[in-house]
């Protein structure tokens, strides 16, 4: 796989004058296109030490407007980013629409690293690409251009140059340690490397191997494939038609799961009263034990409209400590939550470990109101079943504890609450025109909610109905299990 990109090529000053100026000209023109039409660009730079990988991404900083382009270098995960999973430090630094980010050491890094030191096997790698070919395939679905450049040197000739480095006073700082200790570990490294490449080069985002011998050949090369790549996706988009605006399908199903449910079920004020204060007890233990444990939950609160979500939360967040919580309200998405994948704006709110994040309302929107209201095209709405699964469990594998509520009334029970929240002066807002206009599409809703709970509820992250009709048995039914959850988790 590396043999081209070891015979060492290089370019001569006179070439590399004479291609530079057209070849910077072009990437700002091409800068100025992505702006107007509107996707991200996400460049990977990886290989091996010495490759001059920082010399390339330096001369792509100062050959295109800096203002539109955000470089971050990963590293060993600071002590903020190794409190929450793995994946979340780079879904914080992903480019918006218009904008070029540029990652150097990326979601291979460690995976690569792990396997060379053997603290995983091929089985752990293997794990670990399905993830990354996951996250690629969600961005790219999703419209980011993903542009991976892995800069490659022969082992002689990556052994000379740090060398000739060390020789050299004003250059002996660029080799570390770690790059003499990588120096010996060549061999099982470009195996590996050679195996990832081979297993991440896709479709839709492949790999491009440059030779790293002359920084004038390799900067020259990898502008030139950026140029090229961001023109053939604003040249594909011109070609597609126009979107067509999505159609709202009539989805209701004869059989349904909420219908299952008895709404019947009710519990005196005494029993609630004493229930009540029983389980906020116990969930305030457990929540402190959790804290001490470094084990974090997320909660997830879905249900039709005056179903009772924030008395619920109100009432898990009463036995909390304030600092070990967040409540987030999920409404529609700001401008700058536009301007990235859906589920970017729910990876921000991950809890560090140990903490709680309450979601009222989520990502799964895309499925309920994006889809029935036809504001998610039926390909998108149908792949975040597996995005959210793919998002859900790597919450999971990090050490989270996930738990899902849908709290479910039926309409006759959400006409009263809507004609009582009228007749109070601090609630009167929480009524909308909207919301009496959902109500026509009950049914649709229901149905769409069926097929949430059928390919969303894992054993990792699991659906728990609750029957809300009376909102005293849906909280105690709603502390009762995260309680009984945590405890297990726990355990």
């Amino acid at each position: 796989m590396f043999e081209l990109a070891e015979i060492g090529h290089t370019l001569s000053k006179a070439e590399y004058k004479k291609r530079v100026p057209e070849l910077r000209t072009k990437l700002l023109e091409v800068q100025n296109k992505l702006r107007d039409d509107n996707f991200p660009v996400l460049i990977l730079i990886s290989g091996v030490d010495g490759g001059g990988k920082g010399e390339i991404i330096n001369l792509l900083n100062e050959w295109m407007d800096p203002r539109g382009i955000q470089t971050h270098a990963f590293d060993v995960p600071s002590e903020d980013e190794s409190q929450r999973p793995p994946y979340w430090r780079y879904w914080m630094a992903l480019p918006g629409t218009g904008e070029i980010g540029i990652f150097i050491g990326s979601w291979y890094s460690e995976p690569i690293a792990k396997r060379i030191t053997g603290k995983s096997d091929n089985a752990d790698l293997d794990a670990n690409l399905i993830h990354v070919k996951n996250i690629e395939r969600e961005l790219a679905d999703d419209g980011t251009l993903i542009i991976k450049c892995w800069v490659h040197m022969s082992k002689d000739r990556q052994k000379a140059k740090l060398e000739g480095y060390q020789k050299d006073p004003e250059t002996k700082w660029r080799v570390t340690k770690k790059d003499l200790k990588n120096l010996k570990l060549y061999d099982k490294f470009t195996s590996i490397a050679e195996r990832v490449i081979r297993e991440t080069s896709t479709g839709h985002c492949p790999w491009l191997i440059v030779d790293g011998t002359d920084i004038k050949h390799s900067s020259i090369t990898v502008a030139e494939h950026i140029l090229e790549r961001i023109n053939s996706q604003i040249k594909s988009l011109a070609n597609k038609k126009q979107p067509i605006k999505n159609k709202i399908e009539n989805i209701e199903k004869e059989f349904s799961l909420l219908k299952s449910l008895n709404l019947d079920k009710t519990i005196s004020k005494a029993n609630y009263n004493n229930k009540l204060e029983k389980y906020q007890g116990r969930l305030n233990q457990l929540a402190r034990e959790a804290r001490l444990k470094n084990c974090s939950s997320t909660l997830v609160f879905e249900g039709w409209d005056a179903g009772g979500k924030g008395g619920a939360i109100r009432r898990i967040t009463h036995a909390l400590d304030a600092r070990q919580y967040r409540v987030i309200p999920i409404a529609a998405p700001t401008d700058e939550e536009k301007a990235h994948h859906y589920l970017w704006r729910f990876w921000r709110h991950v809890p560090k470990a140990g903490h709680i994040t309450i979601y009222d309302r989520s990502w799964y929107g895309r499925v309920l109101v994006e889809r029935v209201e036809g504001f998610a095209s039926k390909q998108e709405w149908l792949r975040a079943y597996t995005e959210i699964n793919d998002f859900e469990e790597e919450l999971f594998d990090a050490g989270t504890l996930i738990i899902k509520y849908w709290l479910h009334i039926d309409q006759d029970e959400q006409e009263r609450r809507f004609k009582e929240r009228e007749k109070i002066s601090y609630k009167k807002h929480k009524i909308t025109e909207e919301d009496y206009r959902n109500r026509k599409m009950w049914n649709q809703y229901e149905a769409a909610v069926d097929d949430m709970v059928t390919r969303t509820s894992t054993g990792y992250a699991p659906w728990y109905l609750i029957e809300a009709n009376d909102k005293r048995y849906a909280r105690i039914k709603v502390l009762k299990t995260y309680c009984d959850a945590l405890e297990k988790r726990l355990d």
